[in-house]
Formats: structure tokens, C-alpha cells, sequence
């Protein structure tokens, strides 16, 4: 992960709230799930079993994912799956992939109802919750696979941008035989910023959406085919976004 030093997780509300952004390391992470690599090892591997993304208008093929959604009760500590629902952008946020609704295939019932993955998404909410507090958090949960079939693949086709959350979290799950992807983080209205390359499974980059932009390099293949697995889970306050949330 280059020079940028991980936080520990006591540390985590404070940075977030003081530079926009924060960095979790595996080795803080695992023992707050109370999970060894092992344990997570069939929800990595789901990662291989990604529909493909149907909706790039790049004209690429370089992308697989599933996504699906949940409602966590900050108050209750209750973790609700919420009915499958379409992905939704404002065109201010995706000017690429925004402003329609995109459907995907929902995250597998073994991976929603994972302990491991139960446990992330309502210790992430903590973490942000310290942040920011609020009654509830609406979760909307990415399996991203990037691929190097064609050649290259691009992490983030939009370019640097912000989700339109109040939090994004992106999971490092694994890199094979590529390079680049780079992680860039900048000041929405500043010049700083910051860049590294996740490459240790199960590190987390958390980013306050309100005061940063964001963007992963495209990958190019060191061997026959190559891929970069990430989750990306956003964290918004004011309900799941979508058409109404705009007019």
C-alpha cells in the first residue's frame, strides 16, 4: 500500500472527519470480525461467479458484479436485507452511467446471510456512525470483478468522482497477475491528494463522499488473464437513492 499508513481502527472517526479519508489494514480488521483469511475464504471465492455487467457504455467487457442493498439500525445494531432494487445515480455524481436505473443480479443468499459479511457492513456503520451520527444507515453492497480479457480493464470508467452517499468503503478481495489500479483520493475542493495501490486482501479505504473524489487506475494483464476483485459498500443517510430522491 506504498507509503499511506494504515489507521487503527480507535483512530478511524477522527481521521475521517479530519482529512476526509482513512485506511484500514487487514491485520486491524480480521481480529474486529473475529475471522482468520481462511474463514473468508467462500465469500472470496463467490468473487468467481460474478454476472457481467451489462450496463457499460464505454463498450466494454471488462466488468462483472452483483449488488443488493440493506437498511442498519444504529440504534437496534440490526442489519435488514432490503428488497432487491435497481442501482441509481443522479448524472451529477456518474455523468457516464448516471441518470437511468440499472439492474443487477443480487448478491447470493450464503453471502448476504455470511456472518463475516454481517459483521463488516454493521462494523463499517459503527465506524462512520462515530463520524457522523444517524438513525440508520442505507447500505448499498458491490461485488466488483475488473478484468483484463480485452486487454485492460478500468476500476472506475466514470474518472474521479463522488458516489452521492455520505460514505463509501472499498475492500481490497484480490489482485491476479495484473498491474496498475491504482487508488487515487483528492480533496473535492482542494488541490491534495493522496495515491496508493490496494493490494493486501481485506484492506479497506473509507471515504467521507461529501469531501472527497475518488478513482482507481485501469489494469493491464501480467499473464494470460488477470483480474481485480473489490467491494464497495456506500452508506447513506437519507434513504437508497434514486429518481425521486432528485426531482
Amino acid at each position: 500500500m506504498n507509503a499511506v499508513k494504515p489507521t487503527s481502527p480507535a483512530d478511524l472517526p477522527a481521521q475521517l472527519q479530519s482529512q476526509g479519508w482513512a485506511l484500514l489494514s487487514p491485520a486491524d480488521l480480521l481480529p474486529a470480525l473475529d475471522v482468520g483469511e481462511p474463514e473468508l475464504e467462500p465469500l472470496r471465492a463467490t468473487w468467481n461467479h460474478l454476472p457481467a455487467d451489462a450496463h457499460l457504455r464505454d463498450g466494454g467487457h471488462y466488468r462483472f458484479r452483483r449488488h443488493s442493498c440493506y437498511v442498519l439500525d444504529n440504534t437496534l445494531g440490526t442489519l435488514t436485507q432490503a428488497p432487491h432494487r435497481a442501482h441509481w445515480q443522479p448524472v451529477t455524481y456518474n455523468a457516464l452511467h448516471g441518470g437511468f436505473e440499472r439492474w443487477f443480479e443480487p448478491i447470493e443468499a450464503g453471502v448476504s446471510q455470511h456472518p463475516a459479511w454481517q459483521d463488516l457492513l454493521r462494523l463499517l456503520g459503527q465506524q462512520f456512525n462515530a463520524a457522523k451520527p444517524v438513525p440508520r444507515w442505507f447500505i448499498e453492497a458491490h461485488q466488483f470483478r475488473v478484468d483484463t480479457a480485452g486487454g485492460i480493464g478500468r476500476p472506475t470508467p466514470e474518472g474521479a468522482h463522488r458516489d452521492g452517499v455520505d460514505f463509501v468503503a472499498v475492500a481490497m478481495v484480490g489482485r491476479h497477475q495484473v498491474k496498475g489500479g491504482e487508488t487515487r483520493v483528492f480533496e473535492a475542493d482542494g488541490p491534495h491528494g493522496v495515491r496508493f495501490t490496494l493490494t493486501e486482501p481485506w484492506s479497506v479505504l473509507l471515504l467521507d463522499d461529501a469531501r472527497v473524489i475518488h478513482e482507481s487506475t485501469p489494469i493491464q494483464p501480467l499473464g494470460e488473464h488477470g483480474w481485480r476483485d473489490t467491494l464497495v459498500l456506500t452508506y447513506r443517510a437519507g434513504g437508497f437513492q434514486g429518481p425521486s430522491t432528485y426531482t
